[in-house]
């Protein structure tokens, strides 16, 4: 039995209908990807999963229970728009959310205490919202979210703001909250943060679920047309002959999009082999950007 289930939402706003009979299942411990372009409803489902609204028809349970109020407490969410107080000093807000949440003041900041220490901000706790960046609220904002250590964890756009490196510490932390058993809904439009994270993935466009599955499966489905080369020497004959094919191209590497087209991999390979000195030769599957953009266009 899936822990999060989404059973025929229907979801409207006047004349709007911003979810129309989406279903689907997340198992417990899974990192699931909720995928979609502006305005596809995925904030609204996300809304109705924390009982900020409710569906017009069908249900969403967690661990089998209908969501409720009473459910608020198994639940963090950290939501796109950030909510912090700036005037307040970190250890005075974490421990405010943490109390939010059943815990006491002491309890609360002790877990934040130990978080900002796990997330390379110790002695922040004493600084004022408004006197960190913006990636450093982000991580105060992902502590207010784990404070009370919820066993459904719903994030969207958490990468926002963060630069490579911390980008990396959230992924490191995600899966380690993972390995715990936390259930993870992730929300986002950064898909190779969705290739390195998530178990599965569904993508709604105009209120529908247009594709779902394990992201290897999803990959799968795809024909892959996408070819990597990478080389030592002048490759003008290369770019001269196939430019009709090429993607990307910067000193000693180039990609190649071969559907619809005559060219072969074998074809292109041949070219290469007899024109520059090839390092690395690759077919490689679709990106989940180009399965997104694939998807939702053709629709």
């Amino acid at each position: 039995m899936a822990f999060l289930k989404i059973e025929s939402i229907v979801k409207s706003f006047g004349t709007f209908l911003a979810n129309d009979n989406v279903s689907f299942g997340v198992e417990r411990g899974r990192i699931f990807g909720l995928l979609g372009p502006n305005g596809a409803g995925k904030t609204t489902l996300i809304r109705m999963i924390t009982n900020i609204i409710v569906p017009d028809s069908g249900t969403i349970t967690i661990d089998g229970n209908v969501v409720s109020p009473q459910q608020q407490n198994v639940i963090g969410y950290l939501p796109e728009e950030r909510g912090l107080y700036k005037k307040l000093k970190v250890g005075e807000q974490l421990t405010y959310f943490g109390r939010l949440k059943g815990l006491s003041a002491t309890e609360s900041l002790r877990r934040g205490l130990w978080w900002l220490d796990q997330l390379d901000a110790s002695g922040w706790e004493n600084k004022k919202v408004q006197e960190l960046s913006k990636g450093m609220q982000q991580k105060v904002q992902f502590i207010a979210t784990v404070l009370h250590e919820p066993t459904l964890l719903i994030l969207d756009e958490p990468f926002s703001g963060l630069d490579p490196i911390n980008s990396d510490l959230l992924i490191r932390v995600v899966k380690q909250l993972q390995e715990k058993g936390t259930t993870i809904l992730l929300s986002t439009h950064q898909m190779d943060q969705v290739e390195r994270l998530c178990d599965d993935i569904v993508l709604i466009n105009k209120g529908r679920i247009v594709l779902d599955g394990t992201v290897s499966d999803v990959k799968r489905r795809f024909r892959s047309d996408r070819v990597i080369l990478e080389y030592e020497g002048d490759n003008t004959t290369l770019r001269t002959k196939h430019a009709a094919y090429i993607t990307q191209a910067t000193e000693g590497r180039m990609e190649f999009r071969l559907e619809e087209h005559s060219v072969t991999s074998n074809d292109l390979l041949s070219d290469a082999l007899a024109s520059v000195e090839v390092r690395r030769f690759e077919v490689a599957s679709p990106s989940l950007h180009d399965i997104f953009v694939r998807t939702v266009t053709a629709v």
